[in-house]
């Protein structure tokens, strides 16, 4: 046999039987992989390209290698699961570096790093003043997480005492001008909704790049043609202000009206639909 046919062969057998190991290493983001993991699928990318060109004489012993380097790692994974000694030494601990807003100057020393660097990290994290940050840690991977002192966080609805409502994961029923079925289905919805949505909006479903249903039911259309002007869905915003006009409405006839029974009842109604209002403010105005 040849030796490029050999090398083919090899190759293609290899490129399937390495995806299968790096299947079974589990998923990582390569941005946040610890050294360990990192040097680990390192070796075995080059164990396998040695393979591949028939570099090493006793493929049996490539395979052998090849397998400690998956298999490993894997062991320890599991050990680390059981065991946080296992999986200090393996990945190492966090490490803090400022603490009640002070530089941790030893432990900067520990992980190797400058004044410089640990200030340009915070800048990553939006931290550009060194006296808001109360607290900040090197992560295993080398990621640095920064938490802001009390009074610089962002204020939230939790902090004003705002009820908001609770949202969920939008569903694409929409992809290059197909409609897909099975998310539109979960939202209770069904394809005659969507075609009414798409005509109501004036666009065709195969000028639709993608179509985005979110937990309160609007629909955001991305277009293949941007020049295409489509109007936002304000099928919450209506919805309160129909109820604004109903209950203002009331208020109106309660004030014009000479009957005392009629202007009580209309009182009362007014008065239970503002409380309705109040109650649907979260919910219903973003």
């Amino acid at each position: 046999m040849q030796t490029w046919i050999q090398i083919v062969f090899s190759s293609v057998s290899l490129f399937f039987a390495l995806l299968l190991l790096i299947r079974l290493l589990g998923k990582r983001n390569i941005a946040r992989m610890t050294p360990f993991r990192f040097v680990s699928y390192i070796v075995a990318a080059v164990i396998a390209a040695l393979l591949s060109l028939n570099l090493i004489a006793n493929p049996a012993f490539g395979f052998i290698a090849l397998g400690v380097w998956v298999l490993f790692p894997v062991a320890l994974d599991y050990l680390s699961l059981k065991s946080k000694w296992v999986h200090d030494i393996v990945n190492g601990k966090e490490t803090v570096l400022i603490k009640h807003g002070k530089i941790m100057e030893e432990n900067l020393l520990q992980t190797r790093l400058t004044g410089e660097e640990l200030l340009r990290e915070l800048r990553f994290k939006n931290a550009f003043t060194l006296a808001d940050v109360e607290f900040a840690v090197m992560e295993d991977t080398g990621d640095i997480n920064v938490f802001l002192k009390s009074d610089k966080t962002p204020v939230s609805a939790h902090d004003l005492g705002i009820k908001v409502a609770p949202l969920a994961e939008p569903q694409t029923v929409i992809l290059d001008g197909n409609i897909i079925s099975e998310p539109l289905a979960s939202l209770g919805f069904n394809t005659e909704w969507l075609g009414i949505q798409l005509e109501t909006s004036g666009v065709s479903l195969d000028n639709v790049f993608i179509g985005q249903v979110d937990s309160s039911g609007d629909l955001y259309l991305d277009l293949f043609d941007d020049s295409v002007q489509l109007p936002q869905p304000k099928v919450k915003e209506m919805l309160y202000a129909n109820f604004e006009k109903v209950q203002a409405d009331l208020t109106t006839f309660a004030l014009e009206t000479k009957n005392e029974a009629a202007k009580q009842m209309y009182s009362t109604h007014a008065a239970a639909l503002q409380q309705l209002l109040e109650k649907l403010r979260p919910y219903l105005l973003r």
